[in-house]
């Protein structure tokens, strides 16, 4: 099982990071998280075999995470995928990408897959999906409009959660229970928005994770300013936009 982040940056951010999004693939089996930007070049660029992708899960109605749907459908599309994909989400990150994909006129897009939308209950431990590959929980998170951070576990036993957008809260303790990856926003700290790297820190120190990763970064950060994050939890780095994270 192998973590991409596919961008690691907030709204606006460095000039080197993309909004953030992130994908969970063993190889034959790939799923998506968010899709802010041009998710389909990013899996490209990280050397995703596009024939694997099974879905795609979208946290929330925000445009950084959700802005790029219509673009992904068109590329899946001109790349010759024809088989339905799967979309995840609450309802009110469904809504969204379903308006932003009907302000366009596909009626003369030959052969344009299926959206198969599937809802998922804005509630604690709520599965997203469970096949003999994956199981996946969704918890709902502190942000101003509905979002859900999220729990991948892999056949092989590897866990990774994704706080997504959220101020510190005990629904991403337990996302993040015992995982061997918990990647976490560390925009700053901002009550009921967002968390800073010492908030993202306690989190993952609550809920003994083995390894933390910072995402939805601001503009200029170094390793140097994880220093006072790290008297919480050691093990923790900057996401790597385009970074591949073997589990």
């Amino acid at each position: 099982m192998t973590l991409y982040l596919l961008g690691t940056g907030a709204a606006v951010s460095d000039p080197h990071r993309t909004t953030t999004m992130l994908a969970v693939s063993d190889g034959t089996s790939t799923l998506a998280v968010d899709c802010g930007g041009d998710l389909v070049q990013r899996m490209m660029v990280a050397g995703i075999d596009l024939n694997t992708f099974d879905g795609l899960i979208v946290t929330h109605e925000h445009p950084d995470h959700v802005s790029g749907f219509p673009l992904f459908m068109e590329k899946l599309w001109l790349l010759g995928r024809r088989r339905p994909i799967p979309v995840y989400g609450i309802r009110a990150a469904l809504d969204q990408a379903r308006r932003l994909w009907e302000a366009f006129d596909t009626s003369r897009w030959d052969g344009v897959p299926d959206i198969d939308w599937q809802e998922v209950a804005h509630a604690p431990g709520a599965d997203v999906l469970k096949n003999d590959t994956w199981h996946i929980t969704a918890s709902p998170v502190d942000h101003p409009v509905p979002t859900v951070g999220l729990r991948f576990e892999h056949a092989s036993g590897r866990t990774v959660a994704y706080s997504c957008d959220t101020s510190p809260c005990e629904q991403v303790v337990e996302l993040g229970r015992g995982a061997d990856l918990l990647v976490h926003e560390a925009t700053g700290a901002i009550p009921g928005v967002h968390s800073s790297i010492e908030e993202a820190a306690e989190v993952a120190a609550k809920a003994g994770a083995h390894r933390l990763l910072l995402v939805h970064l601001p503009f200029g950060l170094t390793d140097d300013d994880l220093n006072e994050g790290r008297k919480w939890f050691t093990e923790m780095e900057l996401g790597e936009e385009l970074g591949a994270y073997e589990l």
